[in-house]
């Protein structure tokens, strides 16, 4: 009986470790919904931070475009207050893959967005605590973004995403660039 045991688990355990097989992943026409936020790099605030929601599709070659939303808060100090600077921004972008794993587990992409949004400061109120007031207000900003992504399949329906981005929003009084380091899930719908 002993015997008979032990050569059914080796079987099972060669059949498993000759060829495995993986699910079908990056097929063209298969949907995610994102979910991503992590931390703004620029101003000595320790409380930068921005959030995002996105649709994501694959194309031809494991390639993929996205269209979300996204907030990013900065904060500055002035005199001891923090002023506020929030940006609502939406983004169309595409990244091409060029690196993964046989296994198809990793992939590394880099991808360009166009980013259009609004950006406010100190809420809209130009006047400080101290009785100065701001010379920058609210604008309508507009620009892109170079992103370096990594994804890796947690299973065959979440995917775990760390990514670093610089962001070029011109129509800002505050400034242009803007680094975010983040993470995110994606869920594939199909």
């Amino acid at each position: 009986m002993k015997r008979c045991l032990f050569l059914l688990a080796a079987c099972v355990s060669l059949a498993l470790s000759s060829g495995q097989a993986y699910a079908q992943r990056y097929l063209p026409g298969m949907k995610g919904v994102e979910l991503r936020g992590g931390f703004a790099e620029g101003s000595k605030s320790p409380m930068n931070w921005y959030t995002g929601f996105a649709v994501s599709g694959y194309t031809k070659r494991a390639n993929h475009w996205v269209a979300g939303a996204e907030y990013l808060l900065r904060n500055y100090d002035y005199r001891g207050n923090a002023i506020p600077r929030a940006q609502f921004t939406a983004e169309g972008g595409y990244f091409l893959k060029f690196l993964s794993d046989p296994t198809k587990t990793f992939y590394l992409s880099l991808g360009g967005s166009a980013l259009a949004g609004y950006e406010t400061v100190n809420w809209g109120e130009r006047r400080m605590p101290d009785g100065s007031t701001l010379l920058d207000g609210d604008a309508f900003i507009y620009g892109g973004a170079l992103t370096l992504e990594l994804e890796t399949y947690i299973t065959d329906r979440i995917v775990l995403l760390a990514s670093v981005r610089e962001r070029a929003l011109w129509g800002s009084s505050l400034g242009v660039f803007t680094t975010q380091f983040g993470l995110g899930l994606k869920f594939i719908l199909n």
